[in-house]
């Protein structure tokens, strides 16, 4: 994990190098509408409330759980005493990124999504209330973690969601076998091999219009290298660096593969 000094110097070169996000000159028609109607859409929207209550209440819950991290969020891959508050403020998404996810699920409808990486419910929240009609598959590998989350979706009345409970290395392909999402939220073991290996599952059930987003592509150098092998896969048509997440398309309207590096 890159520090914090480390992170910003990262993001002064991202900020200076990148697209500046209004959407003159842009020459993908894709891209473009992108950038229109989900990045630049300022609307505040009923359901952003409905998720940071939650958040509010996750964070002052001060039950401790013991805690097996199976990635390298935490720095340690073993067993130890976390509060739910202390996991809702420091692992959960901000919601700058659970709004950005949810506007793209609410403007490219998908009828699948999948969400590996519950943590508390948070993300899943914005994800599932963009589309309640969607069928959303969230996969958590921390047994505790998944039972507070999947108790407070419960309460929230979150219908279109089903949890699936394990490690992804053993289970993602499990859940492909039955189910086909078309929108994919990738936050989990923050490693460069096992994000690659769910990359190439994720591969064998996509078409052309599968988005694929993946969190924290410049978090270490590790997941800098998984960004690059995934966003100079022959499969990918166009990938998007946001800095804190990684969006990939598939479409074959980019007749040659595109890289934007968009400023957010």
């Amino acid at each position: 994990m890159f520090n914090p000094f480390q992170l910003l110097r990262k993001y002064v070169r991202y900020y200076f190098i990148s697209y500046n996000g209004k959407g003159h000159g842009m020459h993908s028609p894709f891209v473009y509408d992108l950038i229109i109607h989900v990045l630049n859409d300022r609307k505040v929207y009923a359901d952003y409330a409905k998720v940071e209550a939650a958040r509010k209440r996750l964070r002052q819950d001060q039950r401790t759980l013991m805690v097996e991290d199976m990635g390298a969020g935490s720095m340690k891959n073993n067993q130890g005493k976390r509060s739910v508050a202390d996991i809702a403020r420091h692992a959960a998404k901000p919601a700058k990124y659970g709004q950005l996810l949810y506007r793209m699920v609410k403007y490219y409808q998908p009828k699948g999504i999948l969400e590996l990486g519950t943590s508390l419910g948070i993300t899943t929240r914005y994800l599932s209330l963009a589309k309640p009609s969607a069928t959303l598959v969230t996969m958590e590998g921390a047994a505790a973690i998944a039972s507070v989350a999947e108790e407070g979706m419960r309460q929230d009345g979150l219908d279109n969601v089903r949890l699936h409970r394990g490690n992804f290395d053993t289970e993602l392909p499990v859940v492909l076998k039955t189910f086909k999402p078309d929108f994919i939220f990738v936050d989990g073991n923050h490693r460069m091999k096992p994000t690659v290996e769910y990359f190439e599952q994720l591969l064998r059930v996509a078409d052309n219009d599968t988005i694929i987003v993946f969190d924290d592509i410049h978090w270490s150098e590790e997941m800098e290298q998984a960004w690059s092998y995934i966003a100079d896969h022959p499969a990918v048509r166009c990938s998007i660096d946001l800095f804190f997440i990684g969006i990939v398309l598939f479409r074959q309207e980019f007749r040659e593969k595109q890289h934007f590096t968009i400023r957010f």
